[in-house]
């Protein structure tokens, strides 16, 4: 989330040279050399590991670099789970279109009148929650129009985080801090990326069945496809299982120790992105949804039909992003991030190809400053454009990749 923020400004330019590197013409199949030689680049430029799952039909490659723990010479467990962030979006905005399904609220509706104790504005709705058009300020701090950050609830540097960090954070606190502040246009009058959005999603959900939406999420999703990697963590701090250590040199250390951000509570984050996955689990959980298996075409349709903020080459959807990454390949997906973790879940509109990435963070990253985030997401985007859309893997590989990397250090 936090990389999100600090990155806007540099991912359209990122987005616009992954963009030049393509011409067009498909490839038979991802070149997996490249691919690695991609994540390698990863490394080199601060991330402590990385896996990548990429989908071709039935054909399914995995790999990773880096490291799974900083001063151990362990590899990235390629079916590791991670932090998947803001992810968690997509897998609210569904069991929110289930339930309009069911007839239990309709999109148009204003979430003041499900929820009054908040006092939201009435004109709110549950489409704008979903899409980010209420303008709702965004608890975790906003990135102003003149560079400058507006501070969220949270610190952002220094022992502090740690520790603001280690206390509870019910939702409701968080959704009262935002509410404190003014809100960035009238609703519907234009697109901010707010993680207050979806605390309100995540309570809806509850509100309007009764349970933790951690249950709807177990119940709608998890369980009926098979995602057993998948954990809705609430106020555990443990990764079970095999997974790679994230790092954020908070305290400014130098100490790798110091740094391993792994066990942070994400209490703080709740229904905007808390979900622990795995690669496999997430390629399964969106094949599905663009395929039909959790919502009725009219549903999914609305699903997809995107807002479209600047960039151009961007427009958001329900809790799904629809992403021009060459010409004539739209990847759609999320992406998302919590300290020490990057990740992203993308794929055709079909849902035949897919890629799946995770980056932990090395503790000599700085996620506030564009540099480091222009350079993670440059490669990123360079990452899933090569693995989903195959026609950048053959023209000029050593080349680009030098041009992304001259021009990450430019910004």
């Amino acid at each position: 989330m936090q990389m999100r923020r600090l990155g806007i400004a540099v991912v359209a330019a990122v987005v616009v040279l992954a963009c030049s590197l393509s011409s067009g013409l498909a490839a038979a199949a991802p070149d997996h050399a490249v691919l690695q030689r991609v994540m390698d680049k990863l490394v080199d430029a601060g991330a402590a590991g990385v896996q990548v799952r990429v989908r071709d039909g039935q054909e399914v490659w995995t790999g990773s670099a880096g490291v799974a723990e900083v001063g151990r010479a362990d590899p990235v467990p390629v079916n590791g789970r991670f932090r998947a962030g803001s992810v968690t979006k997509t897998f609210v905005a569904t069991v929110v279109l289930q339930l309009v399904d069911e007839g239990r609220l309709r999109l148009e509706d204003s979430v003041a009148a499900h929820m009054p104790r908040f006092g939201l504005d009435p004109r709110i709705t549950v489409r704008m929650i979903l899409q980010h058009t209420s303008g709702l300020f965004d608890y975790t701090g906003e990135l102003d129009t003149d560079g400058s950050i507006e501070l969220g609830l949270l610190p952002t540097s220094g022992p502090e985080v740690l520790e603001a960090a280690e206390r509870p954070y019910p939702p409701d606190e968080l959704v009262r801090f935002a509410l404190s502040k003014p809100a960035r246009f009238a609703p519907g009058a234009g697109w901010s990326y707010s993680n207050t959005n979806y605390i309100l999603a995540g309570l809806l959900i509850e509100k309007l069945t009764g349970l933790p939406y951690a249950v709807q999420i177990y119940s709608r999703i998890v369980v009926p496809l098979g995602l057993w990697g998948t954990v809705v963590p609430g106020p555990l701090r443990k990764i079970p299982g095999p997974h790679a250590h994230g790092y954020v040199d908070f305290a400014a250390t130098g100490d790798p120790r110091a740094a391993d951000v792994t066990d942070l509570p994400v209490t703080w984050v709740w229904s905007a992105g808390e979900i622990i996955s795995t690669t496999e689990d997430l390629d399964t959980f969106l094949t599905a949804l663009l395929t039909g298996r959790l919502l009725p075409p009219p549903l999914l349709a609305e699903m997809l039909d995107g807002y479209s903020p600047e960039p151009t080459t961007h427009a958001y959807g329900l809790g799904l992003e629809k992403r021009e990454l060459t010409s004539g390949c739209r990847g759609i997906g999320h992406s998302g991030d919590v300290p020490g973790y990057y990740g992203e879940m993308i794929a055709t509109a079909d849902g035949s190809r897919s890629v799946v990435v995770s980056i932990t963070t090395g503790p000599t990253t700085d996620g506030f400053d564009p540099r480091a985030v222009a350079e993670l997401h440059a490669f990123t985007t360079v990452l899933v454009t090569k693995g989903l859309c195959h026609s950048v893997a053959s023209f000029g590989v050593a080349r680009d990749e030098k041009r992304l990397h001259d021009h990450s250090h430019q910004h």
